[in-house]
């Protein structure tokens, strides 16, 4: 692919309840903070790409609430409705069309000022399935059944990834809930639906993430730090549940073969330094480890249990404490990216993996994994070789 990089990142703190302020003044927040990371104003962008959804902003046309905060006027505006990885797939696409030198992609949500078992109820099909009442948890639940029954993998192990996950955040002063766990404490907290407890599923949150990507020629011209990006890709599965195979998430294991081919990477498990992953749930992170090849199928479990996926294991998983920590709904994959570019740049305080070289962020769309986007991301600009 041609080259772009990442020149800016700028991020709310993830709250609960972000009472005081409107979409719009998170969106202001979050864009001047990339500005300033890039050294640039917003007259140096080009164009704006938003990414909201209608549902959890309890408003049709949700992009128009945010397209002033967003620098939008007099520029070229687009929409996506959807996770922000996937708003930043677009944003890419247009900085590499010869078009625009730069794009601003923002992400936001207010999870506060929703009620997720409605929305994500409505994700269902209305004629045959939605009437059962089914949600977001519920469905992940019979997934992180299948994925348990399948791989073996022990709900002790899942609560690991809370333990890690939550106490990671203790470095991260934008999470929402860093915290000292047990095992014991995850497994007994209130189950939701078994056999996700509530401290297996990340909270429904407030924030905002603003990125800017430069063309090649752009990227440089700025005082910000470029961070490279190397290889993305998405790919969706079948919309229905009953069509999956829920124990598996092919859709991502195509998404991450394709974008590390882009990359030139033939070994993932030992070529990556770092990795954001969309953790909803305490088994998704495992889950999408073994799907990308980060992790032998059915091992990411007792990998966890040995310390592998720890800030100071062989591949840091989640170090800024990942969506278990604080999960705005839509900004959630941009998060993760902004939290990739952090790491490369070495500017993660706290949580900084030491000599991050290459990282990989992951989003999310859709029920139980529907849809998955993957980006490599690079400190450096050199070509390598493509397997």
């Amino acid at each position: 692919m041609d080259q772009a990089a990442i020149i800016g990142v700028g991020m709310t703190k993830i709250e609960a309840n972000k009472a005081g302020d409107t979409f719009a003044d998170m969106v202001w927040e979050a864009v001047n903070k990339a500005l300033d990371d890039a050294g640039m104003t917003i007259n140096d962008v080009d164009n704006v790409v938003t990414t909201s959804n209608d549902f959890w902003d309890g408003r049709t046309i949700s992009c128009m609430a945010v397209g002033d905060a967003s620098g939008a006027r007099h520029k070229n505006a687009s929409c996506v409705e959807g996770d922000g990885t996937f708003g930043a797939f677009y944003g890419l696409t247009r900085a590499l069309s010869g078009d625009y030198g730069t794009t601003l992609v923002t992400a936001h949500s207010k999870g506060s000022e929703s009620i997720s078992s409605l929305i994500t109820n409505a994700a269902f099909d209305p004629i045959y399935e939605r009437a059962i009442g089914m949600d977001m948890i519920t469905a992940c639940a019979m997934q992180a059944t299948a994925y348990l029954d399948r791989t073996g993998t022990t709900p002790d192990q899942l609560a690991m990834v809370s333990v890690k996950n939550h106490g990671n955040a203790k470095q991260n002063p934008l999470a929402q809930l860093p915290m000292d766990l047990t095992v014991d404490d995850v497994l007994k907290s209130e189950m939701l639906s078994d056999p996700l407890h509530k401290l297996d599923c990340s909270p429904v949150s407030d924030g905002c993430c603003a990125i800017i990507i430069a063309n090649q020629a752009r990227a440089s011209k700025y005082s910000g730090r470029p961070v490279w990006i190397k290889g993305v890709s998405f790919c969706s599965d079948s919309y229905f549940l009953g069509d999956r195979d829920l124990a598996r998430a092919p859709s991502l294991a195509q998404a991450a073969q394709s974008a590390f081919a882009m990359a030139g990477i033939k070994d993932p498990a030992t070529e990556i330094d770092v990795a954001e992953l969309y953790d909803a749930f305490t088994y998704q992170e495992l889950m999408w480890l073994e799907a990308m090849g980060l992790c032998e199928d059915g091992k990411a479990g007792s990998r966890l249990e040995s310390g592998d996926f720890h800030r100071n294991g062989r591949l840091p998983v989640n170090p800024s404490g990942g969506l278990l920590s604080g999960h705005p709904v839509i900004a959630a994959g941009l998060i993760r990216i902004a939290e990739i570019v952090k790491q490369l740049r070495g500017e993660a305080g706290g949580y900084q993996i030491p000599d991050a070289r290459r990282g990989v962020a992951q989003g999310v769309n859709g029920l139980c994994g529907q849809s998955h986007c993957v980006w490599v991301l690079d400190r450096d600009n050199q070509e390598k070789e493509i397997g």
